[in-house]
């Protein structure tokens, strides 16, 4: 099967897969030192925060990284739960939901940044010059259809 794919390709298939996996760990690991809920969590109100607006759970699904669909229901009851989100009705659909990010959700947010931000300066920045960045968000954006994550010029 493996000469359907090139060797280099799938060489660099699994240093992504792997840069991935050991750096969402170490992010992980460092919340976790920190005191602070999972990085799925940041991973929820961020583009709530970002957005500055409620977001249908659809679209919100869309914007995630650490999970799926099917995981997202489950920690939209924990958030609620915690009081970082809340739910409401979506306007013009009996049976739609969006969410809405709290105030205290923003304040969590805040706090998990820096911790997160950190791993990202000692394990990535430090790795990768701003050409090497440039070049591989580049790369990585071709590979998507993400138009949320424009790709830096030179």
């Amino acid at each position: 099967m493996a000469d359907l794919i090139p060797d280099e390709h799938l060489l660099a298939w699994r240093a992504l897969l792997n840069a991935q996996a050991t750096l969402v760990g170490e992010i992980e690991d460092a919340l976790s030192a920190a005191g602070l809920p999972p990085f799925a969590w940041y991973d929820v109100l961020w583009p709530l925060h970002r957005e500055r607006r409620p977001m249908r759970m659809g679209e919100l699904a869309g914007s995630l990284v650490s999970i799926g669909r099917t995981g997202l229901t489950r920690l939209v009851d924990r958030l609620e739960a915690a009081g970082m989100i809340t739910r409401e009705p979506a306007p013009g659909d009996r049976r739609g939901v969006q969410v809405r990010i709290t105030k205290e959700g923003t304040g969590l947010l805040r706090r998990m940044w820096p911790v997160y931000a950190g791993v990202l300066r000692d394990r990535f920045v430090a790795v990768l010059d701003t050409d090497a960045a440039v070049d591989l968000a580049q790369t990585l954006g071709r590979l998507t259809s993400d138009a949320a994550a424009p790709v830096p010029s030179r």
